[in-house]
Parts: C-alpha cells; sequence; structure tokens
C-alpha cells in the first residue's frame, strides 16, 4: 500500500466523526511485527468484524513508523518499512477511523542515561526497573516525560498521518512516585510529603489523590489542546481504565473527551459477565449521552497475563454482547499483529454482526429505568487499586440481587447529581456511599421530599466528602434513624430477627432469623420510622457448646418510613451487600430486593417471568420501548470461561405502556419473528419462546 496515499488524501473529519464509529478493531503491535505480520490479513479482519474504526500502535515505548523524535525508540524490525502508515492507509481505503496509540509508561536505556528525571522512584529511593522487562525503565507520569517528550512524539504522529484521534495506553503512572520532581510538586501544591501508606486517614494520602487527579486531568488537557491545534476536529482520548471517572476532573473531561474508552478486557476471579455491562452503566452514570466504547481482549484475563492467547468464543461473545447490551460499543484488541490461533476471529465477527444488525433500532434509543444504583465517586476517589474493590463490594452485592430478580435498573454517579437526574427514577439504591457531602445529602433528603424513595446501606453518608467523620448520619432525619454506636467489625456469627410483617421481612416462612453482617452500626428508629428487623446480640461461635443467643433480639437492623410526600425509606445499617456478594446467601438477595420493591411501591415497569438468569435493560424513544434480554444462565456465570452457551425457555415479559401511547406491534430483533404479544390494564405481555445469548422485544407504538 502506498503509504504517500494517506498523507496527500488527508483532510480534516467531521467534528462528529465518532459517532460513526461504532465498532473497533484495536491491533497492539509486537516489536518484530514489522517483519512477521501480513498487514492484508488484518485489512480482511476488519472488513469480516464490520469495523469501522481502528485503534493502531504508533508509538511511545516503541514507534511503528520512522520516528526524527530524539530518544523515541524506533522499533530495530522496522527496516525502512512504516507498518504505522501502511495500517492507516488499509483502513482508510475502507472508510474506516482511525486512531493512533501510544503507551508511555517506559522507556529505553538510551533515554535513561540522557534523562534520568524521566524514570519513576520508589518510595526507596530505588529508580523503577519494568516489573515484567527489567531490562527498561518505569516512566514518571507526572513530570516532564509526560509534559515535554510525549507531546513531540504526539505532534509528529498528528502532523504525518491521517488520523481522528491519539489513544493513551498505560499513560497515568503506577502508584505514588518518589521522584525529585513528584517531592517538589506536590509539597509546593499540599505543603506535605509524599505518602507512604495509602490509609484515608493520611492527609497525605488524601493530598496525594486530590493532587494527581488534578495533574493526570491537566495532561489530558494539553495533550487534546495539542492535538487540535494540528487538526482541529481530531481529538486525544485517554483510556479511563475500569475504574469509572473517579481519577479525573469531570469538567476537564466533558469540554475535551467527546467519547469514553474503558479498558476493562475481561472478567477475573468470580466475577459475572455483567461486569461488561455495568461498565456502560457507569459511564452514562456520568456522561449520560457520551458514546463509550468497552475493550475486550480475545484471550483470558487472569493476573498471570497470558496476553498472546486465546479464551473460548462463547466467553468472547457474551462479554462483548453484555456490553453492548447496556450501551457499550464494541471494540477487541489483539496483541501481536501475527495471528496463529485463529479461533478468535469468528466469535468477534459474529459478535459484531449482531451489533451492527440491532444498531439502525437501538442506536437512537435512550437507556431508561425507575432504579438506580448510586456509583460512589466520591467515596471510590479516595481509594487505590489495593483497597478499591474492597469499597465496591456493597455494590456489587447489590448488582448482583437485582440482576438475579430481574430488575432493570440504571446507575446514578453522585459526582453528577442533580435534581433533575435523580428525579428520572423512582428508587435510588445507596448501597454504601460513605463520603458524601452536606449538599449531597441535602440534594437526597430533597428527592424523598419529591415523593422519591430510597434504599440505604451500610455506612452511607458517615463521613463527608474529604473522608472526614460526622458527629450523626448524614441521611439520618430523612431515614428516620439516630446513630448509637459506631460501626463494629469484623464480627463473626452474627443474626438478625424478624419483627412483624413488614413486606421487607416476606419470604422468611420458617425462619425466625437469618445471617447477620459482619459489620454491624448501632442505629434507632426516630420521626415515624419503625424496625422491622432487629439484631441479635453477639454470642460466641466456638466452643461449640457456648453458641447460642443469650439476650432477645434489640437494637434496629432496618428502619423503615413512609413520608408525606409519597416517598419510602429503608436503612439497612450493616453491610448486607458485602456479605452477599461474598457468600451469596439467597436470604441477603431476598431482603435487598424486598426493601426495593417496597421502596418502588408499585408493580415494576418491566417484569420477567421464567426459569432464568437474564440481565435486563431497557431502551426508550417516542417510536417504541425496546427490552433487552441477556441470558446469564451459565454453570460458568460466577466463573470463566464459558464453554458454551445454555438456552433457556420460555420467559413471559410484562411490559408497561406509557401513558399516552398505544401498542402497535411487538418484534423479537435477534429472532428476526413477531412476538406473540397480549394487551390487558395498560400492559403488554409478551412470549419469548426461548434465549440463547441475548433476545431484543422492540414494542412499536401505534
Amino acid at each position: 500500500m502506498d503509504v504517500s496515499a494517506t498523507l496527500t488524501n488527508s483532510h480534516l473529519r467531521q467534528p462528529d466523526w465518532y459517532r460513526s464509529a461504532t465498532r473497533w478493531t484495536q491491533l497492539t503491535l509486537a516489536e518484530d511485527d514489522p517483519v512477521k505480520y501480513d498487514a492484508n490479513e488484518w485489512i480482511d479482519i476488519f472488513k469480516r468484524t464490520q469495523s469501522n474504526a481502528t485503534c493502531l500502535s504508533a508509538g511511545g515505548y516503541v514507534a511503528y513508523y520512522p520516528s526524527k523524535v530524539p530518544f523515541h525508540y524506533v522499533s530495530k524490525f522496522i527496516g525502512d518499512s512504516d507498518p504505522f502508515g501502511t495500517l492507516v492507509a488499509g483502513a482508510r481505503s475502507l472508510n474506516m477511523h482511525v486512531m493512533a496509540r501510544v503507551d508511555p509508561h517506559a522507556i529505553h536505556q538510551d533515554a535513561a542515561d540522557a534523562h534520568p528525571e524521566w524514570i519513576a522512584v520508589d518510595r526507596d529511593g530505588n529508580k523503577r526497573r519494568h516489573w515484567a522487562f527489567p531490562e527498561v525503565w518505569v516512566t514518571c507520569a507526572y513530570g516532564d516525560y509526560n509534559h515535554k517528550f510525549m507531546p513531540q512524539v504526539i505532534r509528529e504522529i498528528v502532523e504525518n498521518y491521517d488520523i481522528d484521534a491519539v489513544f493513551a495506553n498505560r499513560w497515568q503512572g503506577h502508584g505514588v512516585c518518589y521522584c525529585y520532581s513528584c517531592k517538589t510538586r506536590f509539597r509546593a501544591a499540599t505543603g506535605l510529603d509524599l505518602p507512604l501508606t495509602s490509609s484515608l486517614d493520611d492527609p497525605a494520602w488524601m493530598g496525594w489523590t486530590a493532587w494527581r487527579r488534578q495533574v493526570l486531568s491537566q495532561l489530558v488537557v494539553d495533550w487534546d489542546d495539542l492535538v487540535k491545534s494540528i487538526r482541529p476536529n481530531a481529538s486525544f482520548i485517554p483510556n479511563m481504565g475500569g475504574v469509572s471517572l473517579t481519577e479525573f476532573d469531570l469538567g476537564l473531561i466533558e469540554k475535551h473527551c467527546p467519547f469514553l474508552v474503558v479498558d476493562d478486557q475481561g472478567r477475573r476471579d468470580t466475577e459475572s459477565i455483567w461486569m461488561a455491562g455495568r461498565n456502560g452503566k457507569r459511564m452514562r452514570a456520568t456522561f449520560r449521552d457520551r458514546p463509550a466504547i468497552l475493550i475486550t481482549s480475545i484471550g483470558p484475563e487472569e493476573e498471570h497475563r497470558w496476553k498472546d492467547s486465546v479464551t473460548t468464543g462463547p466467553e468472547i461473545q457474551a462479554w462483548i454482547t453484555n456490553g453492548a447490551a447496556h450501551g457499550m460499543l464494541p471494540w477487541f484488541t489483539k496483541f501481536n499483529g501475527v495471528v496463529p490461533d485463529q479461533r478468535w476471529v469468528e466469535p468477534v465477527a459474529d459478535s459484531f454482526g449482531l451489533h451492527a444488525r440491532l444498531e439502525p433500532v437501538l442506536a437512537d434509543m435512550v437507556p431508561t429505568a425507575e432504579i438506580a444504583l448510586l456509583d460512589p465517586a466520591t467515596t471510590l476517589r479516595h481509594h487505590g487499586q489495593d483497597t478499591r474493590r474492597q469499597a465496591e463490594a456493597d455494590d456489587l452485592g447489590f448488582y448482583q440481587a437485582l440482576v438475579e430478580a430481574k430488575l432493570p435498573f440504571e446507575l446514578v454517579s453522585d459526582q453528577a447529581m442533580s435534581p433533575a437526574m435523580l428525579d428520572r427514577f423512582k428508587v435510588i439504591i445507596l448501597a454504601n456511599a460513605v463520603c458524601l457531602s452536606d449538599a449531597q445529602c441535602a440534594m437526597l433528603t430533597d428527592y424523598v421530599g419529591r415523593g422519591g424513595s430510597l434504599v440505604v446501606a451500610n455506612e452511607t453518608a458517615t463521613r463527608d466528602a474529604d473522608n472526614l467523620p460526622r458527629n450523626s448520619l448524614g441521611l439520618g432525619n430523612v431515614l428516620g434513624a439516630n446513630r448509637v454506636s459506631p460501626t463494629r467489625g469484623p464480627l463473626k456469627n452474627t443474626y438478625v430477627s424478624f419483627a412483624g410483617d413488614h413486606p421487607v421481612n416476606a419470604g422468611f416462612k420458617g425462619a425466625e432469623r437469618i445471617i447477620g453482617g459482619t459489620r454491624l452500626m448501632g442505629v434507632e428508629a426516630v420521626s415515624g420510622a419503625t424496625a422491622p428487623v432487629l439484631y441479635v446480640p453477639d454470642f460466641p461461635d466456638l466452643p461449640m457448646e457456648e453458641v447460642y443467643p443469650r439476650q432477645a433480639p434489640q437494637g434496629a437492623a432496618v428502619v423503615v418510613r413512609e413520608h408525606d410526600s409519597g416517598g419510602r425509606t429503608v436503612f439497612i445499617p450493616w453491610n448486607i451487600g458485602a456479605i452477599f456478594q461474598q457468600v451469596q446467601a439467597l436470604d441477603h438477595s431476598q431482603m435487598m430486593v424486598n426493601a426495593v420493591r417496597w421502596a418502588l411501591g408499585e408493580q415494576p415497569e418491566v417484569e420477567v417471568t421464567g426459569l432464568s438468569v437474564l440481565d435486563v435493560a431497557v431502551r426508550d424513544n417516542a417510536d417504541g420501548r425496546a427490552v433487552l434480554l441477556f441470558n446469564l444462565t451459565n454453570p460458568m456465570m460466577m466463573k470463566g470461561p464459558i464453554r458454551e452457551f445454555y438456552p433457556v425457555g420460555a420467559q413471559t415479559v410484562s411490559i408497561a405502556i406509557p401513558p399516552g401511547r398505544q401498542f402497535g406491534q411487538a418484534r423479537l430483533l435477534v429472532g428476526g419473528t413477531t412476538a406473540a404479544a397480549t394487551v390487558s390494564q395498560g400492559r403488554v405481555s409478551v412470549t419469548v419462546p426461548g434465549i440463547d445469548l441475548l433476545e431484543v422485544i422492540h414494542l412499536v407504538w401505534a
């Protein structure tokens, strides 16, 4: 292919070019690919997968074009070729959008010798060798390497190649850097020394997370401004990782990032497939209308990092399709341009093909739900990698319970909270939003005053936005609860007991008590609230002869309240979500779902019955409603890779007809058939005969 054609035919793209970039192929080249890979094979893969956009290795750690930037390492296999330029030209010949990938997280020895200030330093003062390839050095993300060197690389790429954007991988750094630059700049900004721990009680750690957020956000601005100074309609797009948007200044991201890329390539450990779709909800929770893309690996995503490998086809399809069901645009990544194992190509092509089939109907529909789970970004932004997953345990538990109940729901970020956003939902769940500002608490209280309902659990609002402890519950007034003793734990062998026949207690026939939590807060019900569930006072778990309760149940383990506005509140002052996420006790799922259904106060707009585990999503527009049914029913649901799909039988879906609308017809978009439907009392009942991986009911209003 003639690389010069890319340059001579270069033209400015439309400002909203990214709107038509809906299926992405990423090729991350290995250094020896210039003499091994087949560019035409990849052009064919672009076609087979119906990809309309691609992200291609350009530079940073290794340049795959003849770079002239000093100390920008060029692949020693490149010769007189230009692999990046060749692939750009091939993609453009197919009218694809192109994004150039750079990776600035490591440098070679010549650059390290010339610029030792570019190297990250550990807490003991040692320059950091790369943990996986000690021949090279890890860079400091917060200093001159990213602020002075990488702009030269970005400028060279954008000036010389017909691209729409620059995408950066591993650009955020790897924890605290203790180099001289970071020490002096951090002290100048905060008056503190760099933290030696990641404790949330350490002012230095709290200062560092805020400082890092500011530095990284400014880096996005600077690199994006540079790209736009050369190509006004192009952008710098940072890899957002899998941690939502807690690491960035949202105002700057909103201004500079027209779309978002989430690097959560597959599930690990005992994650469920629904983790793919959760990414879509998290991005939408902050930027509702901004396109978001989910990167999927064709290999397993375990800690041992078999990056140049292939997992099972059903696992690839399930991850891509669940993400797409919740609004994530699909993107697959292949590490190494050589394709010795072809087994991933067909599953990717099938998944991308399904997305292409559904896109004409779903693209202009808006995700909707009556229930929202709060994404506690204010809390999570204080955490590092080592504690973030623990901090999310309650949210993951509530998420799993709602999925098992087949209840459609969205996420809403406390960073983007507004009265209008809250009012889109009838119930807001705060699983463990520990850190909330006074303004956020007031906004939630006012929401209940307008008729909204809250389900609140664990230590929600016990600290302010800066992680400082409160003397009382931040939402205590609206919940009708006072804190009478601080949270205790971790505890063993705890129980809660039922007191009365409140709907929160439904479904436990035959049981006087069930498993309790491991972290318990002492509260009392006030202000017209009641306590339908009580704590069983602690008793030993050994010796076995001592395992019996000494006292009668006492102290509120659940507080419920009905408000004059019509809103309802439920407070569960212990870690029910986290325990369910760990133990998977059905009783906890039952209690959480009972609380949500009671708070909703009416029949859900979408109800699904049938023997299955389904992840349900709903989308609306003026012409109709789509209900997406993703089949999670699989023996490998909680541990991959999926070997094969296990189809489920008939499902009955009852869907409310919005006011002012009349039912016209129902179709099954995946099956390609008209659906059997009946109308009664303002609802449409649709029978879905079976589901392999996904089915979509599309109701069209008359």
